[in-house]
């Protein structure tokens, strides 16, 4: 059995984890680039934890600037086994209002500007998508917050947005039409890579506002959307210390795959594959090639 390591990646008002203990900060280098922050590794309850801020302290990062490879190729040589988004998000749904989590169970991706895999010429390789999502670490998620007493949906969603702008009214009732429940700027390429990168993945999608779409947040600020992060923030806190407690210190095998999702995903003949790239895929992809 693997030791399970619990990867904490904290989006917007998530730049530290509270409650982290025995921390220590480590940068860890990258052969796709800078990653977003040092990485916060210590423990909660004897469960190992790795955590990073997605756009660094002072959101210094807009989405669209993240290195989403560096930021999952460095989790994964750090050891981490499963990985949890906790994400901002706007609602399409009133039955999701500001403060409602959400267990997301699909993705939409909208965006257009970021490297969105780790392998391309001189390595190619397709790994499924169909379930993005770690349906085991959603359970353990949902039992935590229901402890914790979070308001949350299990499933929904999200569609990525490249952003950094917020939606036109056009596009905003466009998502909703579509049936989706929350947009963000952040998770894609994230869970792609991590699928690549075989980490189970899955998201907190933390509602912050109902997007311009709802009559009453038809010019969405960031000054109103802070008031609703600091107080998601102090409940992502609790929700990952409930989950740290409970999670099981060995690595539970994924049922959808997510862990040995390169067992079928390499096309390219061996012969013909880029030794430079092979080099960088080292932590990635390592298992499979061989590294």
């Amino acid at each position: 059995m693997t030791r399970a390591v619990l990867g904490i990646i904290g989006g917007s008002g998530l730049y530290d984890l509270p409650g982290l203990e025995k921390v220590r900060e480590e940068r860890i280098e990258s052969p796709w680039g800078e990653p977003s922050a040092p990485l916060r590794i210590g423990e909660i309850a004897t469960l190992p934890i790795v955590f990073m801020s997605r756009h660094d302290k002072g959101h210094r990062l807009s989405p669209s600037d993240i290195n989403y490879r560096a930021n999952i190729d460095v989790m994964k040589r750090a050891g981490v086994t499963d990985l949890i988004s906790l994400s901002a998000c706007g609602s399409f749904k009133e039955e999701l209002p500001p403060g409602t989590f959400v267990l997301v169970d699909q993705f939409v991706d909208r965006t257009f500007a970021r490297a969105s895999s780790f392998f391309g010429k001189g390595c190619v390789a397709h790994v499924s998508m169909a379930h993005p999502v770690s349906p085991r670490l959603r359970i353990h998620l949902a039992e935590a917050a229901d402890a914790e007493g979070i308001a949350f949906a299990r499933g929904g969603t999200y569609v990525c947005m490249e952003g950094p702008q917020f939606s036109t009214l056009a596009e905003s009732l466009s998502y909703k039409g579509q049936g989706y429940s929350v947009i963000g700027m952040t998770n894609m390429p994230e869970a792609k890579l991590a699928r690549e990168a075989e980490l189970c993945y899955a998201t907190v999608a933390m509602v912050t506002d109902f997007d311009c779409w709802h009559p009453d947040h038809d010019a969405v600020t960031v000054t109103d959307i802070i008031k609703v992060l600091t107080a998601n923030a102090a409940k992502a806190a609790g929700l990952v210390a409930r989950l740290a407690r409970d999670f099981p210190r060995e690595h539970e095998p994924c049922p959808i795959g997510s862990d040995r999702a390169l067992d079928t995903a390499i096309i390219t003949a061996r012969e013909a594959r880029d030794p430079e790239l092979l080099k960088k895929l080292d932590a990635v992809a390592g298992r499979v090639l061989g590294a």
